[in-house]
């Protein structure tokens, strides 16, 4: 057997973080992710992924902005191997449908749409899926990174909550990820584990505290950290925000004058969750069905 096809097991999760540049977009983009890209997606890789599910992503809180969260989804892939291995022969037999607008409605590209000019277009630019999630947007066009971030399968560290069932009651789960400034990775990583964790385990509103180092060989993700808070309800996490910001002081590294000190969407970007999620699309997904 050529060694080429002998692909290591890998079990990895992956977390995708899907914006939305502005609410009329939002059932466009819903309904390219049901009616296109689930499809797509399995056919593509059902044979080695175990779970492939849609979170959809709760209203940003007050004072949210600031923390760069995105206002669509979280997507989730668990993977028994890594789909980026060089050992993978990228010929697709299909390539993905995902036209460049989905990028403008997910706010990864510049949105040049016209309102003066509602003709549809006639023909649809198409880019190749792992261009398309390789996209870094850019801050001073105000576009945001296509983010997708392979982490454990488990979480590497527990600092509060451990216990907790589902019988202590639902959590609003603020999840995020977190880059550090260049050349202060290992300072940053000093901070988050001295500084700021321990502020948030001091809070009461706190019920649960897990993060992951994100393995970035597995596809260049740039982001260092994967971190998940759990809370009450939305106003436990905007008093806790308030108590904390006062709490944890600016780093020498800072790249912000405010808490949290990292540049929204490029040096902490966020999603708010609730426990389940809305479509798990390998075991329920039954194609575009339209309400009547």
């Amino acid at each position: 057997m050529s060694d080429r096809t002998m692909l290591p097991f890998e079990p990895m999760r992956s977390l995708i973080f899907v914006d939305l540049a502005k609410e009329d977009y939002r059932i466009k983009l819903e309904n390219w992710l049901y009616r296109y890209h689930i499809p797509d997606s399995i056919s593509q890789f059902g044979p080695y992924v175990t779970k492939y599910a849609f979170y959809p992503a709760l209203p940003v809180p007050p004072g949210g902005e600031r923390f760069g969260t995105v206002r669509m989804q979280m997507t989730e892939h668990y993977w028994l191997v890594n789909p980026n291995n060089p050992k993978f022969n990228h010929h697709k037999a299909l390539t993905e449908f995902f036209p460049t607008d989905v990028l403008k409605w997910q706010n990864n590209i510049p949105d040049d749409f016209d309102p003066h000019n509602m003709a549809p277009k006639e023909d649809v630019e198409n880019i190749e899926g792992d261009d398309a999630r390789s996209t870094k947007g850019d801050a001073s066009k105000g576009t945001v990174p296509f983010i997708f971030a392979f982490i454990p399968v488990w979480w590497e560290e527990d600092f509060k909550g451990e216990g907790r069932t589902v019988e202590d009651g639902p959590n609003y789960r603020w999840q995020f990820v977190i880059k550090y400034p260049e050349g202060h990775e290992e300072e940053g990583e000093k901070w988050f584990h001295e500084k700021f964790i321990p502020a948030f385990q001091e809070a009461e509103e706190v019920n649960r505290i897990v993060s992951s180092r994100i393995i970035q060989e597995a596809n260049g993700c740039e982001f260092d950290r994967v971190c998940e808070m759990w809370f009450q309800c939305q106003t436990s996490w905007v008093e806790t925000i308030k108590e904390v910001s006062t709490k944890v002081k600016k780093p020498s590294w800072a790249e912000t004058e405010d808490f949290p000190y990292l540049t929204k969407s490029f040096g902490i970007s966020s999603v708010f969750l609730s426990d389940i999620a809305r479509a798990d699309n390998i075991t329920s997904y039954h194609g575009y069905i339209t309400m009547r």
